[in-house]
């Protein structure tokens, strides 16, 4: 491979560095990612220089505040470098965190307690590279590979087993024989991490070009039976109609052609059928499926339990897990829609739609159809219409002014009264209309 050159905010900071007698390379995935030619968005250094004398060289705009080595520069349009001292570890404890962290003596030092191959690799302000463990040829040869003993790097952090598929998701490459089966042996471990960490690592799986390969690459390793066991049981089971695929088959599929980039609607994608195997009754075209998607909502929030998401992060994936199967049909009345965008809420209309899409996509259906064009347009319309008291063009003021009434809950009925009118034929939505309704009241 060629040298390369290092964009001048880089060089920059090693140069500040190497004025000051001291070592520095740029390591880890930004090495990896800049021999793929791809962009960098984290940029990771190493120095033989302690954090004591990088805040001599970089007394302003900087800070220096863990255990780990770690020394933060912040430059231009604050972004922020990340400068970690050689270090050397030992035992560790809690399968994250080193027992013991002592300063190292040298580069290939540091890069020997590295994760994979691909990330141990660094280079110098010239763009120099420096390979101590093979990195460059599985860059190569497109294989991800533990630096030393697999079972030594995954016993030290188990983490590391996600993050192998995660990168194989990111790059398309592939586990090398040793490391997958060590991933196997000790897929375990994997219940030693933290449900946060295990949690970040999945939402970044899902987040990949090709998500249903890391789920599958999850599967064969053995880690998807701690992380989403209920989809397990989707495997082989078959499905009626217009499913040409089982419902393992189709929940990858349709997860892969899911355009929303948010990571909660690729999960809400994957598992939007989880519970079909569950309820399922009957065999061959007989078989049905009723309330998969109210059964699916349930198992959808002990999802979002274990892996701790947000409130928000929750709602959503209940919303459209539980809401997943609406009709298009043509002949539904406004107040259908309505009730549909209520269900969804108005803010998720498009991530359902993203869902709906993949469904289609994932069952071996076109992609659209004149009746799902004309529901999507009718959402766009009903939307206009008054979906709260809020949307009313009258308010409590009004009330309390023709009423000759003082703040109560009086002022709350009148309005919902007048509420639910309009909301039955949203016309009546006018002003002059709504404040006869009121003296009539």
């Amino acid at each position: 491979m060629k040298q390369i050159k290092l964009p001048e905010k880089i060089l920059s900071l090693m140069s500040a560095i190497e004025n000051a007698g001291g070592e520095i390379y740029v390591v880890g995935g930004a090495v990896r990612d800049v021999l793929l030619g791809k962009e960098v968005k984290d940029w990771d250094l190493t120095t033989s220089l302690t954090p004591e004398r990088m805040l001599e060289i970089f007394p302003k705009n900087s800070f220096y505040n863990n255990n780990f080595g770690t020394f933060s520069v912040i430059g231009k349009n604050k972004e922020v470098f990340e400068i970690t001292t050689y270090r050397t570890e030992k035992q560790y404890d809690d399968m994250r965190h080193p027992s013991e962290v002592s300063w190292g003596k040298s580069l290939e030092e540091d890069c020997q307690r590295r994760d994979f191959t691909i990330n141990a690799i660094a280079l110098d302000s010239k763009g120099k590279i420096f390979d101590f463990f093979g990195g460059t040829k599985d860059l190569e040869d497109k294989v991800i590979r533990t630096v030393g003993n697999p079972d030594e790097r995954f016993g030290e952090d188990a983490l590391r087993m996600m993050r192998a598929i995660r990168i194989a998701g990111q790059t398309g490459f592939i586990l090398e024989k040793n490391t997958f089966e060590s991933i196997v042996k000790n897929n375990d471990l994997i219940n030693k991490i933290s449900k946060e960490r295990i949690r970040d690592e999945f939402l970044k799986i899902l987040s990949c070009d090709s998500p249903a390969d890391g789920i599958v690459l999850l599967k064969n390793c053995k880690l998807l039976d701690h992380i989403l066991p209920e989809l397990l049981l989707a495997q082989g089971f078959a499905q009626k109609g217009h499913h040409i695929y089982d419902v393992w088959e189709h929940s990858l599929r349709a997860l892969n052609n899911c355009e929303s980039k948010n990571p909660i609607t690729r999960l809400a994608t994957l598992i939007h059928d989880i519970a079909k195997p569950m309820v399922a009754k009957g065999e061959g075209e007989a078989r049905t499926f009723h309330n998969h998607e109210v059964v699916g909502s349930r198992i959808a929030n002990k999802i979002a339990k274990r892996l701790v998401l947000t409130n928000k992060q929750t709602d959503l994936l209940f919303r459209l897990v539980r809401w997943h199967m609406f009709t298009v049909e043509e002949t539904q009345t406004d107040k259908a829609v309505r009730r549909f965008i209520k269900n969804v809420g108005k803010e998720n209309i498009d991530e359902m739609i993203a869902l709906r899409r993949s469904d289609r996509l994932g069952s071996g259906a076109k992609e659209t159809s004149w009746r799902w064009e004309l529901f999507k347009k009718r959402i766009v319309e009903v939307q206009k219409q008054p979906f709260a008291v809020t949307d009313l063009k009258i308010n409590g003021e009004d009330v309390m002014k023709i009423l000759k009434i003082k703040p109560s809950r009086k002022v709350g009925e009148v309005l919902a009264a007048i509420f639910k009118e309009v909301e039955n034929e949203p016309s009546l939505n006018r002003r002059e209309i709504l404040l006869d309704k009121i003296k009539k009241l």
